[in-house]
């Protein structure tokens, strides 16, 4: 039963993980279309993102975000793909420790 706990645990941090960047991408997205401004922009996915102090490359400048707006929509997007593909994954080792403690009982 502890297995299905460490499943369900890992699978709620992966639901996290996946709004996270839908929001990062919602305000990338935004900005593209100019609906709301860098500033605001910058600062919203700045505190929605895991600091890396070591080389400071997590934070999004404010001055530079429309020369890396298309790299950083790439970025996130192939983020995006390999959460779900973990998030089926989790999902299908998580229905199968489940069965498996339901079979043994």
């Amino acid at each position: 039963m502890g297995d299905l706990y460490v499943w369900l645990i890992s699978f709620f941090l992966l639901i996290a993980l996946l709004v996270i960047i839908v929001f990062q991408l919602m305000c990338l997205a935004d900005l593209e279309l100019d609906y709301i401004n860098p500033y605001d922009s910058s600062s919203r996915i700045n505190k929605a993102i895991m600091p890396d102090y070591t080389r400071q490359k997590h934070l999004i400048d404010v001055t530079e975000i429309f020369n890396q707006l298309h790299a950083e929509k790439k970025q996130r997007l192939y983020k995006l793909f390999y959460l779900i593909v973990l998030l089926f994954l989790a999902i299908f080792w998580m229905i199968l420790t489940a069965l498996e403690d339901h079979d043994m009982d």
